[in-house]
């Protein structure tokens, strides 16, 4: 018997359509339920990949005396975090407060009005020591409701209160913040294992983008030093997949050996750019084949039929974590016979202990990659069960894979890839924009109900400037500036710099949320200065800048207190205080292109086309009726180069 999850459209959610829990969706015909039988709601958020999740439904969720506990007595409300960020947002922040940590599975119990008076994140069937089974947690509530519910409310009430946001006040971001936060990141930075602080540990891809930039701007060694250690490290740790390419969500150890396995669409898009950048600073074959590999797996195991990028792979196979993943000596000898199976240990880590679960290893560079064993292995690997995959399609996480693909394109000369941007891009403009406003999802090319959130707005506005350049249509640049027309004018707050994650005419919650933090990916309002900045340089109106300068004040202190969530931030501060960089080529030399994009510096922009064909080559003519790049800094331009030489040398000085 399925519930009401049925006919959802998120791959989540439909996990959960066979519980014996009477679930429902998030929305108010379930809060009137709950105010119709005077029960409170029990809210749970999760993702299609996550694997605490999993444990939590097979645990409880499945389990009918526990479903009927719960049918009687709560009103059950299933979200999907990635297709409601704003609940997600709302109900994390109570999280947090009220139990000091955050996470997924979250729970929540709530009020019918939805304000939140308790909540934690996974709870287990039985009871551990500091952790109350979950029956525990809900006969307590249930019995605090029934006794107690005007302080129930009264409590939830104030939480509520105490949550309220409050907007920093404007704090500039000059160069001592942006030298500090380096000061700041070494301090954190794990000398032995690279990254930053200890387990578990997450690919820090926007804090690694502002130390590229800041090498770029100011020469600091320790800013590269940081980005190259890390990036090498997880790209030969377990954190990437050796086999196949693309990144892991997460290590569960501090030296990147045994990865949490799901594989999100947002960490790889944001990696293959960071990789992308450091190939054009240092001549290691490595950065440049990760990204490669980076891009080859977005495309090939993320891809959808309809041209866009699939949300995620699970962490399970089948139930189990990492079944797909893992090796044992006597599997890689029997794949590839004695002698190469000894090599292949050797190369990849895999011992008789393991590092992993029950003898099995994940699998390690520590050595020269081996191009014949890892297709052999691939192709061993390729028969097991696979994981499932959420193939929604998400705005902001595509917008961020427009981008990387676009760029990485352009930089390492791979057309295919900036056709797979174009592609996405035309489905989410095709599918996702209705009426002038985004939607958060799809699914199998039927667009879902959310309403899209101002990160969607930003990263998909980013990803469409990125590929007008790589492109040199101007179509790209004239959606951008519609979307961030309409960011300006549905998600600003009353005070300049101040935004809202959700539009003004959203449905309401308990409280509008607005998180400047960078976390995971960036935040709504760092990625609509990122895209502010990138096309106020392609040309747009500069009030385009002032928005974003502002916003930037907003997050100053966020910037000079915690680098490590303002990556985004202090990236944007960069590309603004190195002018940003504009290249404009004109006239028909892609050898001039392509030296552009490889000697740009983050932040910059490069469009290459006839004169006039682009904003950003307007007014600049052919040089003795040639090809000729102009570059510009903060609005003040060299003369223009009509030779590769030329252009690498004006690309590298004024640092």
């Amino acid at each position: 018997m399925t519930n009401r999850l049925a006919s959802s459209t998120s791959p989540y959610l439909l996990q959960h359509a066979d519980n014996p829990v009477h679930w429902w969706e998030w929305s108010p015909e379930a809060f009137a339920e709950a105010r119709r039988r005077d029960v409170p709601v029990l809210l749970s958020v999760g993702y299609a990949a996550c694997h605490w999740c999993h444990v939590m439904a097979h645990e409880s969720f499945e389990d009918e005396a526990t479903a009927a506990y719960l049918n009687e007595h709560f009103v059950n409300v299933k979200v999907d975090r990635e297709e409601r960020p704003d609940v997600d947002a709302v109900y994390m922040a109570v999280t947090q407060a009220l139990s000091g940590h955050g996470g997924w599975p979250m729970t929540c119990f709530l009020t019918p009005g939805g304000e939140p008076f308790y909540a934690g994140t996974y709870y287990p069937p039985s009871p551990r020591p500091g952790l109350p089974s979950f029956r525990q947690v809900l006969e307590a509530i249930t019995h605090a409701w029934r006794e107690q519910g005007d302080e129930v409310r009264e409590s939830a009430a104030g939480i509520v209160a105490q949550l309220a946001f409050q907007p920093l006040p404007q704090s500039t971001v000059d160069d001592d913040v942006l030298s500090g936060a380096v000061v700041s990141l070494l301090g954190h930075f794990d000398r032995t294992n690279a990254g930053f602080g200890g387990a578990p540990k997450f690919p820090p891809s926007m804090v690694l983008e502002f130390l590229l930039r800041h090498h770029e701007r100011t020469g600091s060694v320790e800013a590269l030093s940081m980005a190259r250690a890390t990036c090498g490290a997880m790209a030969d740790g377990g954190l990437y997949d050796q086999l196949a390419g693309g990144f892991a969500r997460y290590s569960v150890d501090a030296a990147w050996v045994v990865p949490h396995f799901e594989k999100m669409l947002y960490d790889n898009a944001l990696l293959l750019r960071v990789y992308t950048h450091l190939s054009r600073r240092d001549d290691n074959p490595r950065y440049a084949a990760v990204a490669r590999e980076t891009a080859d797996f977005l495309i090939r195991d993320l891809g959808t039929p309809e041209g866009g990028f699939a949300a995620s792979l699970d962490a399970d196979t089948e139930g189990v974590e990492g079944l797909t993943y893992v090796w044992t000596p006597a599997q890689l000898v029997e794949v590839l016979g004695l002698a190469d199976g000894a090599r292949a240990a050797a190369l990849y880590g895999v011992t008789d202990e393991g590092t992993f679960e029950h003898g099995s290893s994940t699998l390690r560079m520590l050595g020269t990659p081996d191009p014949e064993l890892a297709a052999r292995l691939l192709e061993a690997r390729d028969r097991r069960p696979q994981p499932g995959r959420d193939d929604k399609v998400v705005t902001a996480w595509n917008g961020l894979a427009i981008a990387a693909l676009a760029e990485a394109g352009a930089v390492l000369v791979e057309p295919r890839w900036v056709e797979a941007a174009a592609r996405a891009a035309t489905l989410v403009l095709d599918v996702h924009l209705v009426d002038g406003r985004l939607l958060r999802t799809s699914r199998h090319g039927a667009a879902g109900t959310a309403a899209g959130v101002l990160e969607d707005y930003g990263c998909f506005a980013d990803g469409l400037l990125a590929l007008h350049q790589a492109t040199g249509d101007v179509k790209w640049f004239t959606a951008a500036c519609g979307l961030l027309d309409t960011a300006l004018a549905r998600f600003a707050g009353g005070e300049p710099g101040v935004y809202y994650d959700t539009a003004d005419d959203a449905e309401a919650l308990v409280q509008r949320p607005s998180d400047p933090s960078d976390n995971a990916s960036p935040s709504g309002a760092s990625s609509l200065a990122s895209a502010l900045v990138t096309a106020s340089v392609l040309g747009g109106p500069s009030t385009y800048r002032d928005a974003a300068e502002a916003a930037l004040g907003r997050a100053g202190l966020l910037a000079a207190r915690e680098p490590r969530f303002a990556g985004h931030w202090l990236s944007v501060a960069e590309a603004l205080a190195l002018g940003p960089v504009q290249v404009a080529v004109v006239g028909d030399a892609p050898e001039l292109v392509r030296a552009a994009w490889s000697g740009v510096h983050g932040g910059g922009v490069v469009v290459g086309g006839e004169p006039g064909s682009a904003p950003l080559l307007e007014d600049r003519p052919l040089v003795d009726g040639g090809a000729a790049a102009y570059v510009c800094r903060g609005y003040v331009c060299d003369r223009p180069v009509t030779s590769v030489a030329e252009l690498a040398e004006a690309l590298t000085v004024h640092r």
